[in-house]
């Protein structure tokens, strides 16, 4: 079985929204950094040298290949990382091995079954 580590980096207040798309989407299970902070396009907002950003939350998923291009949308779209600009990003990465997934791997069995 085939991995893709999926990172988003999302505001905290959508945490927990798309963790729930992703877990109805397919996945299995994720890892929450709390307090991510970055730039896009345009330079964030200061008063008085105080940051006015939101807070953002770094979230993994290690899923299976077949599922993680659905589960990617699905993290956009309650993200509404398309729909409005620096509401955050989410990309994958493949993952050449991991460990300590078996657990996972017995359940994904079936449902990558199924998607194919």
């Amino acid at each position: 079985m085939h991995f893709k580590l999926l990172i988003t980096l999302v505001e905290d207040h959508k945490t927990d929204a798309v963790l729930d798309a992703a877990r109805e989407a397919g996945a299995t299970g994720a890892t929450v950094l709390n307090q991510a902070r970055g730039e896009g396009i345009n330079k964030s907002k200061t008063f008085f040298g105080l940051s006015l950003e939101t807070q953002r939350d770094m979230v993994m998923f290690l899923v299976e290949e077949h599922m993680s291009r659905k589960i990617l949308e699905k993290i956009a779209e309650v993200g509404e990382f398309d729909a409005k600009p620096g509401t955050g990003i989410a990309f994958q990465i493949d993952v050449e091995d991991a460990v300590g997934v078996i657990h996972q791997v017995q359940e994904l069995t079936a449902a990558v079954e199924e998607e194919i």
